[in-house]
């Protein structure tokens, strides 16, 4: 008998809107210890910014967000200590053109998390190796490829040893050929453990990895399952017309 994974992160009743437009309606959620959710939809349903509003880089206009049974959403919250723990990478990559591959992986270990600078490069170092970019540590961003430069972003979040991985689009900006490659880290960290939330047009990828699959239609989690159910026998009719359209 296995034992349950503790929840790590809950979600109760949260909305957003942007004056009139409701972006996030009733979003309930839950994610456990090792568990890895790809969140699905078309571009506008809410994927980014329930990512967003995870890692606290927008303000909720009610719900609950609950991370390792610590209220995370009270306003009174640091956001940079919530942002400790959870991770999160972008589409855009965001890496610091006038540092260094290395010196972006190494900043936020040191600065934020008072880690040593021997511990943090030591840490960036083997990341690198590990996923192919240890050629480039010295390289400045502008002169990697997209998907090096993602990889290399992805290595950034991973330094920081976050709990929660939160992932928005990172294939998105990525000629197909690339997108390879930037799989094959997020495939190596969901084998590892690493929770992960990842909203994603790879529906492929996604079926393989992860453990449930979220389908958000108008800023609502219309249809929630696992992967094989969902993918397999889609029970909403939006979530059977998307699919459809995509596949």
């Amino acid at each position: 008998m296995t034992t349950p994974m503790s929840e790590l992160l809950s979600v109760a009743g949260l909305r957003k809107s942007y004056g009139d437009r409701v972006v996030l309606a009733d979003i309930d959620l839950s994610i456990s210890t090792h568990d890895v959710v790809c969140l699905i939809g078309a571009s506008g349903s809410g994927k980014s910014t329930l990512l967003r509003c995870l890692n606290l880089l927008e303000p909720i206009d009610d719900g609950v967000i609950t991370f390792d049974g610590r209220e995370i959403s009270d306003p009174l919250i640091d956001p940079r200590e919530v942002r400790r723990e959870i991770g999160m990478v972008f589409q855009a990559y965001n890496l610091f053109p006038h540092l260094t591959v290395l010196e972006n992986c190494v900043l936020a270990p040191v600065k934020v998390h008072g880690m040593e600078k021997d511990e943090a490069r030591a840490r960036a170092e083997e990341l690198l190796t590990r996923f192919g970019l240890a050629a480039h540590s010295s390289a400045h961003p502008d002169s990697l490829s997209g998907g090096q430069q993602q990889r290399a972003a992805l290595v950034r979040a991973l330094c920081t040893r976050p709990r929660l991985l939160l992932l928005d689009e990172i294939t998105a900006a990525l000629d197909p050929i690339l997108v390879g490659e930037v799989l094959e880290i997020v495939r190596a960290e969901a084998a590892a453990g690493m929770t992960m939330i990842l909203a994603t047009h790879e529906m492929a990828f996604a079926r393989e990895v992860a453990t449930s699959v979220c389908f958000l239609d108008g800023g609502r989690i219309l249809e929630q399952g696992a992967p094989d159910q969902l993918f397999g026998d889609p029970r909403e009719e939006r979530t059977k017309e998307f699919l459809a359209r995509i596949l």
